[in-house]
């Protein structure tokens, strides 16, 4: 079975949300990707109060000056398709209130024919916090396990009860429903978030920092499922954050996903031996504009394919 394919939509600072979303939505579906993605990054903090990843000195990329909501680009992707599964890699889930971010996604399942995949994750940037955390980010973990259970009491039958730290739902209807049972992915890399996952959630969200690291993941993982007795597949989607480069860049020390679109699928590759069923190309941060996007989401998805992807 082929390798389903995702593509990233344009969320930075030069594409036009309202012009660009549904056109490379459109021009994606048509192409044959599997899947559209976005993720999230709620600020930009100047001066930076901590380094990327909460790495001292790491700096923060630039592309994360400006990022589209996430919710509203998904929105505006799913009303310019009919195929194409709409995910999130990743939201930063207790940035948001569990029952609202619960109703907004099962609303956008509904509207677009039960085509959603949460995926969650816990963040680490001490001043998006700050700024819209429902918790401190001490509490980031105990957070997510609300959302989680929040959301699947909202998209359960009525009447809804859930009673938590956050929300407190003594008994009502809340509608409209998720089209099908909306599944839920994380991105787990300690071993408690590990456990999350395999208790919790339907698949995990890994990111492309390197094949031996989540080869490591991945295999743990896949033990500590084994030996609580999980029973269901853990869907995998890869992200692979590329930056495009039209010459080929030569020499060992050529950074993973950078390069030509021959490069980046060659890339592709290890990933895809090692079992993950789903890879999410984001292309967008080192492309001019959402023709270009267009253009090289095309020879990408036409490579791979013709590669055996």
């Amino acid at each position: 079975m082929a390798t389903r394919l995702g593509l990233g939509l344009p969320q930075n600072r030069q594409y036009d949300l309202g012009r660009d979303v549904p056109d490379v939505a459109r021009a994606a579906e048509e192409i044959g990707y599997d899947s559209l993605w976005v993720y999230e990054r709620a600020l930009f903090p100047e001066p930076a109060t901590q380094g990327l990843y909460g790495i001292e000195g790491l700096p923060w990329p630039d592309a994360y000056r400006h990022v589209a909501e996430p919710l509203v680009t998904l929105t505006l992707a799913a009303a310019a398709t009919e195929r194409v599964d709409l995910g999130t890699s990743v939201l930063v889930a207790p940035l948001h209130v569990p029952f609202q971010l619960a109703r907004s996604l099962a609303s956008l399942d509904a509207a677009s024919g039960g085509r959603v995949i949460a995926g969650f994750g816990t963040g680490w940037s001490t001043d998006e916090y700050a700024a819209a955390g429902v918790r401190p980010i001490e509490e980031r973990g105990r957070v997510l396990d609300e959302v989680i259970d929040v959301c699947r009491a909202v998209w359960g039958p009525d009447p809804v009860r859930h009673h938590g730290p956050v929300t407190r739902i003594d008994s009502a209807l809340v509608g409209p429903k998720p089209a099908r049972p909306i599944p839920v992915l994380l991105a787990a890399g300690s071993r408690k978030a590990r456990e999350r996952l395999v208790e919790h959630a339907d698949g995990w969200l890994p990111t492309s920092m390197g094949i031996d690291q989540v080869a490591a993941q991945w295999h743990a993982l896949q033990d500590l499922a084994a030996e609580r007795g999980r029973q269901q597949p853990i869907r995998t989607v890869l992200r692979a954050n590329a930056r495009y480069a039209a010459k080929a860049q030569e020499g060992a020390g050529r950074a993973h996903f950078h390069g030509s679109v021959d490069q980046i699928v060659e890339d592709l590759f290890p990933y895809v031996e090692l079992g993950m069923q789903e890879i999410l190309v984001d292309l967008q941060s080192t492309l001019r504009d959402a023709g270009e996007l267009k253009d090289v989401a095309a020879e990408l998805y036409e490579k791979a394919r013709a590669a055996g992807l």
